[in-house]
């Protein structure tokens, strides 16, 4: 069984995460234990709220270069996704940099910030992340900000403008939709994550 860690960003609904990981048969354990999660298999980087205060957390709890030299899987939720990124324009800081890519507010078309609710997400064939989801599935949003399409997106969601629903690089992926509240979709997703990638 491989050791499946939640890094605790201490600002992040993380329960939510793991008991999706719970329904799906998977022990997942929530720790900002610098061993534990070098020795990980794979990691679960969350994050709710600004990514000024995750990135206050993570340089607090002696993270920042830890996640960026792990080599084993790692996937972003939301915030994490942003976080993956050299920089967010929320609060104007320097992320992790881990993909050469920003974060940036959705741009004004007249429609509502956040982006909340469910949207169609179209992947990159050939993704194992997105293996047996039918294109054009549903996701679970809730977001004001977002990463342009780039060279590292492996999928896209239409809010006013394209904006990456998925990014990876190496051994990081990033997903901004919440996985843990979409349904049988994004538990297959988290499937796919722990069996697949």
């Amino acid at each position: 069984m491989s050791i499946l860690i939640i890094i605790d960003t201490a600002c992040a609904n993380l329960s939510s995460v793991k008991f999706a990981f719970d329904r799906l048969g998977y022990a997942a354990e929530i720790t900002s234990d610098l061993n534990k999660i070098k020795s990980a298999d794979k990691l679960i980087l969350p994050g709710v709220g600004t990514a000024v205060a995750a990135m206050k957390s993570l340089q607090a709890r002696g993270l920042i270069e830890v996640i960026q030299n792990l080599t084993q899987p790692v996937l972003g939720i939301c915030l994490g996704m942003q976080l993956m990124t050299a920089f967010s324009e929320e609060g104007n800081v320097e992320t992790l940099n881990l993909m050469p890519s920003q974060t940036a507010l959705i741009p004004d078309t007249s429609l509502p910030l956040p982006h909340m609710g469910w949207n169609k997400v179209r992947y990159v064939q050939g993704c194992p992340l997105f293996d047996g989801i039918k294109q054009n599935s549903h996701f679970y949003f809730v977001h004001s900000y977002a990463v342009s399409p780039n060279e590292s997106t492996i999928a896209t969601c239409h809010y006013g403008v394209d904006f990456s629903a998925a990014i990876a690089k190496g051994n990081f992926y990033g997903v901004q939709f919440h996985p843990e509240r979409s349904g049988k979709n994004g538990a297959l997703l988290l499937h796919n994550f722990v069996e697949k990638i």
